[in-house]
């Protein structure tokens, strides 16, 4: 392999990290608000589990490398464009503490990118506009709905159980709802790494088709575990305690929730975002015991945050293409 295209695989693996330190909060991050689990083995339980997650398929990994721009008009340094703007994007709302989506920063960021070291006909407008802005739109609002029908179906089946018994009995039960998260977690957002690097290597002629090589698939959950293990503290207090307060009750629903929606999202390949859908969770959740309950002023917030990611990363994207385009 060339330096670049070497560089160019270092770069998505480092953006593989960051997607899983920018997301630990969604895997664990309700699980050690209602103190279900401490933060050490509740990181270690979600770095493992996504990492097997990693594994279990490739159908969004497809998407990206086949179904958001032309795979035959890429380039090395679109690709390292597309990777420098969505690590941008992703370090800086670590830092505000905002859980953005990390999967529209590498969507938009390569797109953005395509669209000024090719062309606008080298996106493909329509993958974008059905295989993720109508998933971008659907899944919060899927999972807001699901979260609110799972507690209240939760409190009904057990409106005559002590309120301390409930609590001690899901508290419990939150290490399996966060495991089907973490699961999940790994099962989405590696696999969209694993169609860059894809990407990359079509590009460079290593591979005749852009389908996943093993050793991708392996590297991509590897660093995508060591990142989730790192942990986003930032990102977990907000997930865990300022959209609402959760108990865990409230916590498990959530997490069982956000499992549903993010298996079937990975099941018809479409790359929708983890964080999108665990927080529309807490929110519909959060929405069963009174409106009020929800901090809406910081929801307001996050889905500012949601909707100018993908634009953002794309402008990041188009400006790192540009500038790499004259310096090479």
């Amino acid at each position: 392999m060339s330096l670049l295209l070497v560089s160019v695989v270092v770069v998505a693996l480092f953006f593989d990290f960051t997607n899983g330190f920018h997301d630990s909060a969604n895997a664990i991050g309700t699980s050690i608000s209602t103190r279900a689990m401490r933060p050490g083995p509740a990181l270690l339980l979600a770095a493992v589990l996504n990492f097997v997650g990693a594994l279990l398929s490739t159908s969004i990994a497809a998407t990206i490398a086949k179904g958001i721009v032309d795979p035959n008009v890429v380039t090395l340094p679109i690709v390292l464009a597309g990777l420098m703007a969505a690590i941008t994007w992703n370090l800086y709302t670590w830092y505000r503490g905002i859980p953005s989506s990390s999967s529209h920063c590498l969507v938009g960021g390569i797109a953005g990118a395509v669209a000024v070291g090719y062309g606008l006909s080298g996106v493909q407008w329509t993958g974008i506009v059905l295989k993720v802005l109508v998933p971008t739109v659907a899944s919060p609002l899927v999972g807001f709905m699901v979260g609110m029908g799972f507690t209240s179906a939760l409190a009904w089946t057990f409106r005559r159980t002590n309120p301390g018994v409930m609590n001690s009995r899901f508290r419990a039960l939150q290490l399996v709802s966060a495991s089907g998260m973490a699961l999940s977690h790994g099962l989405n957002d590696a696999q969209k790494t694993m169609g860059v690097i894809t990407l990359a290597l079509f590009a460079n002629g290593v591979i005749a088709e852009p389908e996943v090589p093993t050793w991708v698939k392996a590297s991509c959950a590897l660093f995508m575990g060591l990142g989730t293990f790192t942990g986003g503290k930032r990102i977990i207090k907000t997930l865990g305690t300022r959209i609402a307060k959760l108990t865990p009750v409230d916590g498990f629903s959530a997490q069982t929730a956000g499992t549903g929606v993010l298996q079937v999202a990975a099941y018809l390949g479409l790359p929708v975002s983890t964080t999108h859908v665990i927080t529309a969770t807490v929110m519909g959740v959060g929405c069963t015991r009174r409106v009020k309950a929800v901090r809406w002023g910081v929801s307001y917030d996050i889905v500012v945050a949601w909707i100018i990611t993908m634009p953002t990363a794309g402008l990041l994207g188009a400006v790192f293409t540009y500038v790499l385009l004259v310096l090479m």
